[in-house]
């Protein structure tokens, strides 16, 4: 398992809001959280549409593995 850095980051599209209109929108990025717990028990962090950071089901997502320069400029975009 590749070990993450501080400036890594991880992001996954939300494929299914249902429940969860407000804070979720489907084929949304949405950037990752990392939070071994939460995955433990199947779900996965990320700051939703409040700007906070909140843990759903990781079915409700599609994680994707984005190269470093669009990494940088999304982080870029959300700051």
């Amino acid at each position: 398992m590749k070990k993450q850095t501080k400036q890594e980051a991880h992001f996954a599209v939300c494929i299914n809001n249902k429940g969860y209109e407000a804070s979720l929108e489907a084929g949304k990025l949405y950037r990752i959280i990392p939070d071994v717990k939460a995955e433990s028990h199947g779900y996965i962090r990320v700051i939703d549409e409040s700007g906070e950071d909140y843990g759903y089901a990781a079915d409700r997502f599609f994680r994707l593995e984005v190269p470093r320069p669009l990494e940088k400029a999304l982080l870029k975009a959300s700051a």
